[in-house]
């Protein structure tokens, strides 16, 4: 086993607790909690299998509803906007910011359930771009050169060695690549952002897997804290970010893409374990994403809210369900 940082960011455990981001023999990145260990088998066997849901999978023509008040692009007031699958505006101490990025479809086979919800060229002076991994469902080519395009003032924050796929997209802007439990170097905003953990992986051709560092952000000020999940499956990280960030009042997390939960469950959360995660983290506020937008498992599109209703309830944390580019202020 080998470990990775970057050497001009602050570590924000000590040397003794944490030697840096785990590498195997081949030098690719491995999660320190969980074996990524989905073989070419699991796939196969989920695929013949079929999926006992496929009939209402079928029938379900849910979507979410789209706002139609956008006053939050205008004003200068905090808040959280979800935009559509893990993609969010996130306004902070007169900070903006902008998360995986996806404005379209990802393929011809890959089409969108519904639209986004805004004319991604209103997203403009963004002071920071958070790009979790390297999935295309997070990582859109076409999305990333329309932002940047956009944005060429925008600093772009992201895991380890991202930063060799996107200046082969001729992406000009400040990059800077962390490993886990670094801070970024934001002096310019008036945010503190770190990279921390995430159960997942990382791929986007044959022969990559596992070449670039998936991860999650917690971003700080003096007066508020929000935790953005990134694909993950559940696990201690996310009760540590208690322990390391003390009381976190918005917690952004997926709930979608979690069946069948055998193959699933390393790789992305249930709604179930997602509410489970943030009461054990004690959040304040549980902000759902990564749903009603992509078809990328077996459930029906509209069941992962249902299920956060049904287990959403008697809980510490406060249960947020917005509208798509509907502000959450606070």
């Amino acid at each position: 086993m080998q470990f990775r940082t970057n050497e001009n960011l602050h570590t924000v455990l000590p040397t003794e607790k944490w030697k840096g981001t785990p590498t195997d023999k081949n030098g690719r990145f491995v999660n320190h909690e969980f074996a990524f260990d989905v073989k070419f088998g699991d796939v196969l066997k989920w695929k013949m299998k079929g999926n006992a849901q496929a009939k209402e999978k079928l029938s379900d023509k849910w979507t979410p509803t789209i706002a139609q008040d956008a006053d939050w692009l205008h004003n200068n007031k905090n808040c959280i906007v979800w935009l559509g699958h893990s993609t969010f505006f996130i306004r902070l101490n007169n900070t903006q910011i902008v998360t995986d990025p996806v404005f379209g479809n990802l393929s011809v086979l890959m089409k969108r359930a519904s639209p986004f919800s805004i004319n991604p060229n209103l997203l403009k002076n963004i002071d920071l771009l958070l790009l979790s991994h390297d999935h295309r469902d997070h990582l859109d080519k076409p999305s990333i050169q329309q932002f940047v395009k956009n944005n060429p003032t925008s600093t772009l924050l992201t895991g380890l060695d991202m930063d060799n796929i996107l200046r082969q997209w001729n992406v000009k802007n400040e990059l800077q690549t962390a490993g886990w439990y670094q801070k970024y170097n934001t002096a310019h905003t008036q945010v503190e952002v770190f990279f921390l953990p995430a159960r997942h992986w990382s791929r986007r051709g044959l022969t990559d897997t596992n070449k670039r560092l998936w991860g999650s952000f917690l971003l700080q000020t003096n007066h508020t804290k929000i935790y953005f999940s990134g694909d993950t499956g559940y696990g201690s990280h996310l009760k540590e970010v208690k322990d390391l960030f003390g009381d976190i009042d918005y917690f952004i997390c997926g709930i979608g893409a979690y069946k069948p939960e055998w193959f699933m469950h390393s790789n992305h959360i249930s709604p179930k374990d997602a509410l489970k995660a943030a009461n054990e983290m004690q959040a304040k506020h549980f902000v759902p994403m990564h749903y009603g937008t992509f078809d990328l498992s077996d459930e029906p599109i509209s069941e992962p809210i249902k299920e956060l209703k049904i287990h959403g309830q008697n809980l510490q944390t406060n249960v947020l369900m917005p509208h798509l580019a509907q502000a959450i202020y606070f």
